[in-house]
């Protein structure tokens, strides 16, 4: 029997004009606009079906502190399904205090990046099924790359960056992704800032390009307009999940009917 396909709704929080916890949306990492309450929101994608949920402090490490522990807590107190946080996680004391929150697994980017052994110590002293290796991939069409695949005509490789995507790092995303496999990464979340918020699909060619370069399980996000692009990602690109921000958001679709439409089209998912 194939492994069903995971449906999980993610939240960006970030500190409002006032200092207090607000989930935000944007287009490209880029263009912030408020969307609701965190706590709020974790509450009802619990009741929704949702298989997991991801609770992203997206500010965090660009801006060096410690990710908001008050709010995971309240959020790991509404939501009854595995949740994984991430944001401004860069010691295994940091993986600690996150996981003792609540949280289920941890997504480390800057922190892996800057310190690889940060893999190999969580891993070590959690369990890999922690360990989350989020990968914020930036389309390059230049000769500073190792890998490269064809879009929209192009040859183009993928960088890493770091902070957010405010910076990049000149590390091609295939190579990180084979060496956060080796040091004991437990998943790969994989978002293209080229395609974030856009709603046009995700980045077929990166997921792809992933998904073929290891054995880890693969989260995709970035660009998810419905559940036609889900069963895209799935069929096309191999992702073993399929993470979704807007449009269940903005009610555009449920989770429900995402499944839906995978399951009447012959994609196995959680009921």
């Amino acid at each position: 029997m194939a492994l069903t396909k995971r449906i999980i709704p993610c939240i960006d929080v970030d500190l409002d004009d006032d200092g207090n916890p607000a989930v935000y949306t944007g287009v490209h990492f880029e263009d912030l606009q408020y969307t609701g309450d965190p706590v709020e929101m974790a509450k009802a994608y619990n009741e929704s079906g949702a298989d997991e949920f991801v609770f992203l402090d997206i500010t965090a490490s660009a801006e060096g502190r410690e990710t908001m522990l008050d709010v995971v807590k309240q959020v790991a107190d509404e939501v009854f399904i595995p949740l994984t946080v991430g944001g401004g996680i860069r010691t295994t004391e940091d993986i600690k205090e996150t996981l003792r929150a609540g949280a289920d697994k941890v997504s480390i980017t800057t922190g892996a990046l800057e310190r690889p052994e940060l893999i190999n110590e969580g891993a070590r002293a959690f369990g890999n099924q922690c360990i989350v290796i989020s990968v914020d991939a930036k389309r390059r069409f230049d000769e500073g790359g190792e890998h490269y695949v064809e879009v929209d005509g192009e040859s183009c490789w993928f960088e890493c960056t770091k902070k957010g995507g405010r910076e990049g790092t000149g590390i091609d995303v295939i190579e990180w992704a084979k060496e956060a496999e080796s040091r004991g990464a437990g998943e790969l979340f994989v978002n293209s800032i080229d395609k974030d918020g856009t709603k046009d699909g995700y980045d077929l060619p990166l997921t792809e390009a992933v998904c073929e370069a290891v054995d880890t399980p693969v989260i995709a996000s970035s660009g998810c307009g419905g559940p036609e692009d889900m069963y895209d990602v799935f069929t096309e690109a191999g992702a073993d999940a399929g993470l979704a921000a807007s449009i269940f958001h903005f009610d555009e679709h449920s989770i429900a009917e995402t499944k839906e439409y995978l399951d009447d089209h012959d994609v196995p998912v959680r009921y």
